[in-house]
């Protein structure tokens, strides 16, 4: 008697597996694009933090001005020269200019991020074929740079990264802040004050952490891989002052996006 094949095939892929496949061959764009959205809006949060410091800056700067000008006689109508609306622009436009300098040593490497295809099994007969093929892979994984920057320790190799992952948790606070202040004003009518607070509390962790670990780290390798190539480019000897200048811009940003613009902590009070 013949054998009728059964009437049961593999279960065909359901339509979240085909929207995840297709959007998945799009990786290549909207990750870098990703990366360097949110390092952006982490200069901005950083940048905003530093308005007023510069602003008291040149404030600081247009005293010393005016003591000065007015110890002569033939200077003194200067004293008034600067006005308080022409330092607040000022301090703006420094601001900006600020800004716009760390999104281009930040944020710009962010473009370059590829993804490489997962390590296959490889035969027990070709392992020169696969160490020659995978040495450009290892040679920027975490472990190797790290080592480099530990045995090799530049202010690019370290200043950079460093200030890229405290602009990266601005910018993942600043969204877990848009995402709470959302979920909070438009569920409050419906569930009361207790129950929006606590839902909102709790999305913006979870947007907090689902960016931080979808792109956050992405972005401070990507700067790391950048500034070690950067490095390696020019020798030892010039690897010091590489990108001084840059890391001199960066740093404060840096500092200021991990102490005042990523209150990590408030989502939990």
């Amino acid at each position: 008697m013949p054998v009728h094949p059964s009437s049961s095939s593999e279960p065909s892929s359901s339509f979240l597996t085909d929207v995840s496949r297709f959007l998945g061959a799009f990786r290549w764009a909207f990750m870098p694009l990703g990366l360097l959205a949110l390092v952006a809006v982490g200069v901005h949060a950083a940048a905003d933090t530093l308005d007023d410091r510069l602003l008291t800056a040149v404030d600081r700067l247009d005293s010393a001005f005016d003591a000065w000008v007015g110890q002569f006689p033939s200077l003194a109508s200067l004293v008034d020269w600067v006005s308080l609306e022409t330092r607040t622009r000022l301090a703006r436009a420094l601001a900006l200019c600020w800004e716009l300098a760390a999104d281009l040593l930040l944020a710009l490497p962010a473009l370059g991020y590829r993804e490489t295809d997962a390590a296959r099994p490889v035969e027990p007969w070709r392992p020169v074929t696969a160490s020659s093929s995978s040495s450009s892979s290892s040679s920027s994984s975490w472990k190797a740079l790290l080592r480099r920057c530990l045995r090799r320790p530049t202010p690019m190799r370290w200043v950079r990264p460093l200030a890229t992952a405290g602009v990266v948790l601005a910018g993942a606070c600043t969204v877990a802040r848009l995402v709470q202040g959302t979920v909070y004003l438009s569920w409050r009518p419906l569930f009361g004050d207790v129950a929006a607070d606590w839902a909102a509390r709790g999305l913006a962790v979870a947007a907090l952490g689902g960016v931080a670990v979808s792109l956050g780290w992405r972005a401070v390798l990507r700067n790391l891989q950048h500034a070690d190539a950067a490095c390696e480019a020019v020798g030892s000897r010039r690897a010091w002052t590489r990108g001084l200048v840059g890391c001199l811009v960066v740093a404060p940003l840096g500092l200021a996006a991990a102490w005042d613009a990523a209150p990590v902590l408030s989502f939990l009070r």
